[in-house]
């Protein structure tokens, strides 16, 4: 009789989170039938982006239309955010976006004599707008943030979360004023719309927590694999 104690526990447990759950419940989310989820217009695809602002150590691709002096020019931010280019001097770059840092270039080549100057600044790689993806992610490590980022867009740039994974325990960590803040999700809440989807920023740190349960219940299948294949496999797919 002993060695059916471990199956029957193992059901009872999945019995709690096998059902599909309720889709939707936030606020900002309508749930509708598949067949009538209409397309993003224009407005809808240029609302998900977000101004890049530029930082120290991140590299830049500059052109200067015509002037072949000019173009092509790879320059990388030092530590204080500044770069230094050709006949514009030395420019704080920090904090501002590569259109800014466009207009103030143009602007300082006019007032050298180049006539109708058309530049151009494009980001090459950033080394300051970065997230920090850790714990149960099948990929830790440091992602760029350019565009609009949210909590989904980073687990899965980590390339999903790991076996592991304690969906109710996803924390991110950011610093507002010189004040270190943590708040906790329900990433499984969230995939199903129950709530909202939260934006992350530069510098924040997304930690996906560790489901001890799900550990000891991996181990303890492997003493009985035979008895308990299909239970694996209701796991994993839930």
């Amino acid at each position: 009789m002993k060695k059916f104690t471990l199956p029957l526990v193992a059901l009872s447990l999945l019995a709690g989170c096998a059902g599909p759950g309720q889709l939707g419940g936030a606020s900002n989310i309508t749930v509708m039938q598949g067949s009538e989820l209409p397309a993003p217009d224009r407005a809808d695809l240029l609302s998900e982006s977000r101004p890049y602002l530029i930082g120290p150590f991140d590299k830049l691709m500059i052109d200067v239309f015509g002037i072949e002096e000019l173009s092509k020019k790879e320059v990388q931010t030092d530590a204080s955010g500044r770069i230094s280019f050709p006949l514009a001097g030395v420019i704080e770059a920090a904090g501002k976006t590569p259109a800014e840092i466009e207009d103030e270039i143009e602007a300082r080549l006019r007032s050298r004599y180049v006539r109708d100057p058309q530049v151009t600044v494009n980001l090459k790689e950033t080394v300051s707008q970065v997230i920090t993806v850790d714990g149960q992610v099948k990929k830790p490590g440091l992602y760029p943030v350019i565009g609009k980022m949210t909590l989904m867009r980073a687990v899965a740039t980590a390339e999903g979360t790991a076996e592991f994974a304690k969906l109710d325990d996803v924390v991110i960590f950011r610093t507002v004023n010189g004040q270190q803040l943590a708040a906790l999700y329900n990433l499984k809440a969230i995939r199903r719309g129950n709530y909202a989807d939260p934006e992350v920023f530069a510098n924040d740190v997304v930690v996906v927590g560790d489901s001890q349960a799900r550990r000891l219940f991996r181990d303890a299948l492997q003493v009985v694999p035979l008895l308990t294949t299909p239970l694996i496999i209701a796991l994993q797919n839930n």
